[in-house]
């Protein structure tokens, strides 16, 4: 099976954080039979992979298997649902947007107020998530608390096509990217062992990654994500922060960890001598599970290893396959040499 494949299996999957279930299931399936793996109490898939050699340090590499989404808080007297966001997202991006509610994939349509009753003031706005309803279709509050309740999980419609010239959309793309990276490698032979985590709730709380650091205690870890890409009009020089096609991104420094130029470095030298291309993410933004390693159980070496993506976190968000074998070749590498 192939790299694209696997992401397409991932991204069509809902899984907002605090609810990666189905997610999970399909990850456990597609390692079956490659690698022992167990299932932490709070979610967390540890999986653990036999290489040619033992190494003299343990290895971690992790991706979260949650999306952004949004949670059902109550229904209105109308029959819409009123939501709040789960992980952080653009409320620009929501409005008109079909979504599925809850666990039976409830259709429901996100809308607002028309444009031809807001005032000055609201036109030159994005509308607030809390002024946002979700239209499921009833009439009154009795019949959407029939099909609904508060804590609902509601996903982005599932989505992923391949466009363009070697390009990809659609939703949950971080970091099921990720995700499709690790199953990629554990059904492959490995140069050395490695342990590999399939976190949960990285968008929300970041528990996941703390609770796997741990369990599994790793001195070094290296979180593969997709990271944001703002290489479209009118941005330009380092406000890019990296550019689809550009190959695999490296960060030195973001919100939430500090990475060791030593390994970093190594990785960066790595690339040059293998002909993997690679760039440095050029803005301080974001984070990732990288933090929860370093700071959790006595700590760890981390590096970040990411795709550029862009729109992330909205319902289409969009990679390109060049950049998703750079990642993938450049971790087989670092296994190689580790």
């Amino acid at each position: 099976m192939q790299l694209t494949e696997i992401l397409e299996k991932l991204c069509l999957l809902p899984g907002v954080s605090g609810d990666e279930s189905a997610v999970a299931s399909e990850i456990l399936s597609l390692m079956e039979d490659y690698c022992e793996a167990e299932t932490d109490p709070l979610g967390n898939i540890i999986a653990r992979k036999k290489g040619a050699r033992r190494s003299d340090k343990t290895i971690l590499f992790d991706a979260h298997m949650d999306e952004v989404g949004l949670m059902v808080t109550a229904a209105a007297e109308d029959g819409s649902l009123l939501f709040t966001t789960v992980g952080g997202i653009d409320p620009r991006v929501l409005i008109g947007r079909q979504v599925l509610v809850g666990e039976d994939a409830l259709p429901g349509i996100i809308g607002g107020k028309p444009i031809h009753l807001q005032d000055a003031d609201e036109r030159k706005t994005a509308v607030p998530a809390d002024k946002l309803r979700i239209d499921i279709g009833c009439r009154n509050r009795e019949e959407a608390l029939s099909l609904a309740k508060p804590g609902d999980m509601v996903a982005f419609l599932p989505e992923f096509a391949r466009f363009g010239n070697g390009a990809f959309r659609g939703k949950a793309i971080d970091d099921r990217f990720g995700c499709a990276v690790l199953i990629d490698l554990i059904r492959s032979e490995l140069p050395v062992d490695c342990t590999f985590v399939f976190s949960v709730q990285e968008e929300a709380t970041g528990f996941g990654a703390e609770a796997a650091a741990f369990s599994v205690r790793p001195d070094i870890a290296v979180a593969i994500e997709a990271t944001s890409a703002a290489d479209i009009p009118g941005v330009s020089g380092t406000d890019c922060a990296c550019k689809l096609g550009g190959g695999a991104v490296l960060s030195l420094l973001d919100k939430g960890a500090l990475y060791p130029q030593s390994l970093t470095r190594r990785c960066a030298a790595i690339a040059e001598e293998k002909g993997i291309p690679f760039q440095y993410k050029t803005a301080v933004a974001g984070r990732n599970d990288a933090s929860a390693y370093q700071k959790t159980a006595g700590g760890a070496e981390v590096l970040a290893v990411s795709a550029p993506c862009r729109y992330i976190h909205s319902p289409q968000c969009v990679i390109r396959e060049e950049d998703m074998r750079a990642v993938r070749e450049l971790l087989f590498a670092l296994l190689e040499n580790f």
